[in-house]
């Protein structure tokens, strides 16, 4: 432990712990641009520093250990004022049009200026003028408001190891750029948008589509559908002022139908419908059905456009189950639409995600249109957008009756709702695979050792005496260790390491996807993924096979699980692509 005076508090804080940690516990706020808990500090913007009493030193309290004795002081006149011609400076080379930004009232620069008052800016406006680029199908990048933070840079190279960001240029006219100078859509880039949901600012944003939905909404002759993922349900609460974590599920079914949509289904169910998809090919591979082991999952986008590019001779490994969202959009054009007596060319189907791929997922193949009447999902919006909806819509979500799902997908079970935290797809899949073996039902339902924000959990469950063994992997940058070991086990000749794997691109899975409300840190995901468990544990069924409108689906329209009318819709395919766009 190391004992140091904060503004005259003594306190005492573990070895290592930095100044601006230091200060937090005893509730002292030093304003901060550059800095995330996501990511290691680098002290590029400058506006934390801080001063040792009786000295002239400064030093930035991001990047800085507390040592023993120190005396730190956090406000004073001088630093106040060097903290404002920091802001000054940057604003002086950022635009003025806060109304137009989509970060308009979240914007942690726009809330240092309102905190330190300024109104004026005392230096010549340079601008670059440089160009917003769109050619991202999920993000868009203007980088005339980027403050060269380095946020998105760190998080797109060190988090998530794309590489798809980096700076260009020097001094005043330095900026965020997509690597090589090439256009975003060209670039490594893999749409999870986790530099949107690190950006202080509007320098990088999910493309907004609400305004399509609109449209639709008001299109007399269209029928709106509409799906909501697992992790929406426990993160849309944020935007309206509840605690991360907090179950709104049925207030989200509420306010979508105030919003104009006709029937609201949710991803849960086509989550179940998954894991039969892909337990029952789980358990083909483990009897020796021809394909490679390890069998590893598809669900997210994000990993799916990784691996095309960077580990395509992992292909056969993929399964090829699609999405949730996807095979709930095959169901809704074809098996629903023909139950409800709807034209499949008129319905408009609509997914709520918490992630940027999932606006490139729906356009990703041919097979994201198997239901024949144009994509299966029409439009995919993210959390911020349903909250934004919401809001136009002047709709009270605190306050708003619960309403139930439309049958026949509404109904999920717990292992749906699990499918949106790291290791929950591969929970899941075990309670039903275990069945599918065995013909019997697990005594305990919870694999605890899958769960946590790990990095890489592995685990070896033993099945009617033979081992499985199991890799979890999410955030990128950890999945390419797990990869390497399958490819290190076949160069050698040796057995596979695992026999399944679970990647998901985002660090704690879908809770912190790069969608969802800003701010996100690990105690969020950590309320984020309690809120899914706890849905888990108060559902009268916890897995995929039990759910009765699963069955229902299989004996009136699909037969059984892997048919060929469930490769026609629930299955898709996978190419090697290549990092950069020519």
């Amino acid at each position: 432990m190391v004992t140091l005076k904060i503004n005259g508090i003594p306190l005492q804080v573990e070895e290592g712990t930095t100044i601006l940690d230091a200060a937090k516990q005893v509730n002292v706020k030093i304003p901060t641009l550059c800095y995330n808990p996501d990511l290691d500090p680098w002290a590029a913007c400058g506006i934390c520093i801080v001063r040792m009493e009786n000295s002239p030193r400064m030093v930035r309290a991001c990047s800085t250990r507390a040592v023993e004795q120190m005396s730190v002081i956090t406000h004073d006149p001088e630093l106040i004022e060097v903290r404002r011609t920091i802001l000054e400076l940057i604003l002086s080379n950022h635009p003025n049009d806060c109304l137009q930004c989509s970060r308009s009232m979240n914007c942690e620069l726009q809330t240092l200026a309102a905190e330190f008052g300024i109104r004026q800016v005392p230096y010549r406006k340079i601008l670059n003028g440089l160009r917003v680029d769109d050619s991202n199908p999920a993000i868009i990048l203007n980088p005339e408001k980027c403050i060269r933070c380095g946020r998105c840079v760190k998080v797109c190279q060190e988090i998530q190891n794309v590489w798809a960001l980096e700076f260009l240029g020097r001094g005043i006219k330095g900026r965020i750029a997509s690597a090589a100078g090439v256009p975003l859509g060209d670039s490594p880039c893999i749409k999870c948008g986790q530099c949107a949901a690190h950006c202080p600012v509007g320098a990088i944003y999910e493309r907004d589509d609400t305004v399509k939905v609109w449209a639709a909404l008001r299109n007399a002759s269209l029928y709106p559908v509409v799906q909501i993922a697992p992790s929406v349900r426990v993160a849309l609460g944020e935007e309206f002022g509840l605690r991360p974590g907090t179950l709104i599920t049925r207030k989200i079914y509420a306010a979508l139908r105030r919003l104009g949509f006709k029937t609201v289904f949710d991803t849960n169910f086509s989550a179940d419908l998954t894991i039969i998809e892909e337990g029952t090919e789980l358990v083909k591979r483990l009897a020796g059905g021809g394909a490679p082991m390890p069998l590893i999952t598809s669900c997210c986008p994000a990993w799916v456009d990784y691996m095309e590019k960077y580990y395509s001779d992992m292909i056969p490994n993929f399964s090829t189950a699609k999405s949730p969202q996807q095979m709930m959009g095959a169901m809704i054009k074809t098996y629903w639409a023909e139950k409800a007596g709807i034209p499949g060319d008129a319905v408009y189907s609509v997914s709520v995600m918490p992630c940027t791929a999932k606006k490139w997922e729906t356009r990703r193949n041919s097979a994201m249109q198997s239901a024949g009447h144009g994509y299966d999902v029409d439009i995919s919006i993210t959390t911020r957008e349903l909250a934004r909806m919401i809001k136009q819509a002047g709709i009270n979500l605190l306050e708003i009756e619960e309403e139930d799902a439309d049958d026949p997908m509404g109904c999920y079970t717990g292992a749906g709702a699990i499918f949106g935290v790291t290791g929950g797809v591969m929970e899941a899949a075990l309670r039903t695979a275990y069945y599918l073996i065995t013909n019997e039902e697990l005594g305990d339902l919870n694999f605890t050792t899958v769960r946590g924000l790990d990095g890489i959990k592995e685990a070896e469950i033993m099945l009617r005496g033979k081992p499985l063994r199991i890799a979890v992997a999410h955030q990128m940058g950890n999945i390419a260790e797990v990869l390497n070991r399958i490819r290190a086990a076949r160069k050698l000749g040796r057995e596979t390491p695992y026999h399944f794997v679970e990647v998901m691109a985002c660090r704690g899975g879908c809770v912190g996807g790069g969608g969802q409300p800003y701010g996100c840190t690990n105690d969020i995901r950590s309320q984020r993924i309690a809120g899914l468990y706890n849905d888990d544990q108060q559902l009268p069924r916890r897995c995929s096979h039990q759910n009765p409108h699963i069955k229902q689906l299989y004996a009136e329209f699909l037969g059984e699980p892997n048919s060929h009318r469930a490769h026609d819709l629930l299955h898709t395919g996978y190419t090697e692509r290549p990092v950069y766009v020519k």
